[in-house]
């Protein structure tokens, strides 16, 4: 097989994630593992990259976002300061490698002083999506274990504020008490009372949470019913905190299809139309953006 032009590579906590890339930005392969920055010391890096390529025969460029720039991972990007375009390969930091036909470059995530907030790879999701759609002013909603809200304007980012719903969610669903009470399944109805129930009474939160137990060991409520109700308010008590983001703005969810849906009804109950854009899609975008900034004179 002919050796690809360029390596694209998203290298999350948990995930590693790889394409081969062609000139013209055809996808030729891709390739991911479990390989993420949480279980690799700095010298597993490069063998964890190696074993999702084919040996090189030829320099090869490869162009990686996300935790392989943090502090503990392959080599520390620094970050850059918001407010900014969302960094390119100009920020971006060679790593030394023993492979010599490996050129890594890893792009910097993006951080901000007050309130102090830090992003690392979801920078690349919002150059992906601002280079599909260079007009676009408004805000760019995130969602994940940590969901992220970036104000976007005249191509730059602006501000961004990180939530801890998606770890909330999983830590009272996994090791709390209302891990009794959790089941499969999704109940809409259910989702958006806890939504309403967070956005107009957001210091209630804490009661309305012991609530789903209480429910469920005197009426039997069910387990999808629970965890749907579990979502919804944590979601809605983000959305009460998130307005003077989301309040009169035109707002994109870049998200995986359900998470990403969960976040449009939740915004749409309140009035706010939103789009959505797939999560992979936008970062490889972005990656593609960073390689061909490579050939702008």
């Amino acid at each position: 097989m002919t050796q690809p032009d360029w390596i694209a590579v998203d290298w999350g906590t948990s995930h590693l994630r790889v394409w081969q890339m062609a000139r013209d930005g055809t996808v030729l392969e891709r390739a991911e593992s479990t390989d993420g920055m949480g279980g690799l010391d700095r010298g597993g890096f490069e063998p964890a990259l190696l074993r999702l390529l084919p040996p090189p025969v030829l320099p090869l460029v490869v162009i990686v976002c996300g935790m392989a720039g943090a502090r503990q991972g392959w080599h520390e990007a620094a970050y850059a300061k918001v407010p900014c375009t969302p960094p390119g390969l100009p920020q971006a930091v060679k790593v030394p490698t023993r492979n010599p036909l490996l050129d890594v470059r890893i792009l910097p995530g993006v951080a901000q002083d007050r309130p102090a907030d830090v992003m690392r790879g979801e920078e690349t999701q919002v150059a992906g999506f601002l280079s599909l759609n260079p007009g676009f002013d408004g805000i760019l909603c995130l969602p994940g274990t940590h969901c992220k809200w970036v104000h976007v304007s005249a191509g730059e980012i602006v501000s961004f504020r990180s939530f801890m719903t998606g770890e909330l969610f999983a830590l009272l669903s996994r090791q709390s008490v209302l891990r009794h009470s959790m089941g499969e399944g999704w109940d809409p109805e259910a989702f958006d009372t806890g939504v309403d129930q967070a956005m107009g009474r957001p210091a209630a939160v804490a009661a309305d949470l012991f609530t789903i137990r209480a429910e469920s060991l005197l009426h039997g409520l069910d387990g999808a019913t629970a965890s749907s109700r579990l979502s919804g308010l944590l979601i809605g008590l983000e959305l009460a905190a998130a307005r003077p983001y989301w309040l009169g703005q035109s707002v994109a969810i870049l998200g995986s299809s359900g998470l990403a849906r969960h976040y449009r009804s939740a915004l749409e109950a309140q009035g706010v139309p939103a789009v959505t854009a797939d999560t992979e899609r936008m970062t490889l975008e972005g990656l593609k953006a960073a390689r061909n900034a490579m050939e702008t004179p």
